[in-house]
């Protein structure tokens, strides 16, 4: 029988059965090594970190060991901090930088979208987006803490504008390079100027948008953790603070930790929301 007749859509359909099986499968494997790696370098790492301590090789002083952080952040998850709860800490800085972040993105998307779509707007205030940008913005935070005070407020102002420059220049470039042709058929079809920004270019903007927001929640978090090192009430980085002014190494590196966690928290819903977003794109296309 010729190789021809044994070609038939039933087997071929087979054979692109079988090859999407096996990188499904070489994926799982794939994903699980790496899983298993990521694991072993970390507790090489904290192992090492420990020994090292322990064998005075390095000052467990000022470096303390892993033993130590677990024990202080128990120590705060149990019996809470001379401020409070730990829980209380964290909601008041999640608070303060999600608060933030939410403005700092309004602001960095919609002034990026309207520059990037009126060139008079960009050509007008350019310049001053750019001195501004080129200022530190953690030397705000003390002017911010003499405006506002030791409330959340100050936190808050410094978490914006940590988040809205990265937010509004990616904004700004993905409305910039929007498909012409596709803004060009949209005029032809008859939409209005409000229709293409709409319909055609806040969407072909959006996967800029999001790749800020991965990094700007990071930004929101140090703004508010600045704040409140500098002066606060309440949260993480008033923690850090008085661990430092009381030489309690373990304490500053538990409130790194606790703020990690968070952060890889918010990465993880974040990652999350941009899949269910970006449901239509193809699975390589992101690499």
């Amino acid at each position: 029988m010729s190789p021809e007749v044994l070609s038939t859509p039933a087997v071929e359909t087979a054979k692109v059965a079988d090859r999407a099986q096996s990188r499904a499968q070489a994926a799982r494997r794939r994903k699980a090594v790496v899983n298993l790696a990521r694991v072993l370098v970390l507790v090489a790492v904290l192992g090492l970190w420990e020994g090292l301590s322990r064998a005075k090789v390095i000052d467990p002083f000022n470096f303390s060991m892993p033993t130590k952080i677990w024990d202080q952040i128990w120590t705060w998850v149990t019996h809470g901090t001379a401020l409070g709860s730990l829980g209380e800490q964290i909601w008041y800085t999640l608070y303060e930088a999600l608060l933030g972040w939410v403005i700092g993105v309004i602001a960095g998307v919609l002034l990026g979208i309207a520059l990037g779509r009126i060139r008079l707007l960009a050509e007008v205030f350019g310049p001053y987006i750019k001195v501004l940008n080129s200022i530190p913005r953690i030397v705000l935070a003390p002017i911010f803490l003499i405006w506002f005070g030791l409330g959340p407020s100050s936190k808050v102002a410094s978490a914006v504008v940590l988040v809205f420059f990265p937010v509004f220049f990616n904004a700004f470039q993905g409305a910039r390079e929007v498909d012409r042709n596709l803004v060009a058929n949209a005029r032809i079809l008859g939409a209005s100027d409000r229709r293409v920004t709409l319909q055609v270019v806040i969407p072909s903007a959006t996967s800029w948008i999001f790749t800020s927001l991965h990094v700007s929640f990071g930004f929101a978090l140090i703004g508010a953790i600045v704040g409140e090192y500098i002066g606060a009430t309440k949260g993480i980085g008033l923690l850090v603070s008085q661990s430092q002014n009381t030489f309690n190494a373990a304490g500053v590196y538990a409130a790194m930790v606790i703020l990690a966690v968070v952060a890889l928290v918010a990465e993880g819903l974040l990652t999350f929301a941009e899949r269910r977003t970006f449901r239509w794109k193809p699975a390589g296309s992101d690499s």
